[in-house]
């Protein structure tokens, strides 16, 4: 893949994270994020897991910040994610399990009715309220369960989001 379609292929994740479609990936996004999962399951914003959420999505945007915002103005353009956050999660696939483990550890315990891990149809409705298309979000989820479980995992999880967000091209 060549650098211009490696930079098309980033930029569309750009509006993945751009959940109000400001432009600009910002702190708000985040908690958007976390309302829409923690709407979606019943959770309520004040208890444990809904906290654990809030946290997360707080603990996602600072490391997204502190890795992309390059001019300090507390909201990541599509340019500073594309040049900046793309490439670092790349070049550095540890940071990213740092940045985004949180919040993806929160969203599976909510997600989790059982606390066997996440499955594929739980997975898919939070791919789906965060804005993937309904029938790729069913898609998606089903191949997130690696190893064929029925329960989708953290570490399965975390490695198809680091590829989706950059750190993996092809993914």
């Amino acid at each position: 893949m060549d650098s211009a379609e490696y930079e098309r292929k980033i930029a569309a994740r750009f509006a993945t994270f751009d959940q109000d479609g400001s432009g600009y990936i910002d702190r708000e996004d985040f908690s958007t994020a976390a309302k829409a999962v923690l709407a979606e399951f019943g959770t309520a914003a004040r208890s444990e897991k809904g906290q654990a959420v809030f946290n997360g999505a707080e603990a996602f945007w600072q490391g997204m910040a502190g890795i992309a915002d390059v001019n300090g103005n507390q909201r990541v353009s599509r340019e500073e994610f594309v040049t900046g956050a793309a490439k670092r999660l790349r070049d550095n696939p540890e940071r990213f399990a740092e940045i985004a483990r949180p919040f993806l550890h929160a969203v599976i315990a909510v997600a989790d009715g059982d606390g066997a891990g996440a499955s594929p149809a739980a997975a898919a409705r939070v791919l789906r309220v965060l804005g993937t298309e309904p029938a790729l979000a069913v898609q998606v989820a089903a191949a997130l369960d690696a190893d064929g479980d029925g329960r989708i995992s953290e570490d399965e999880i975390l490695k198809a989001f680091a590829g989706y967000c950059g750190v993996d091209p092809d993914a």
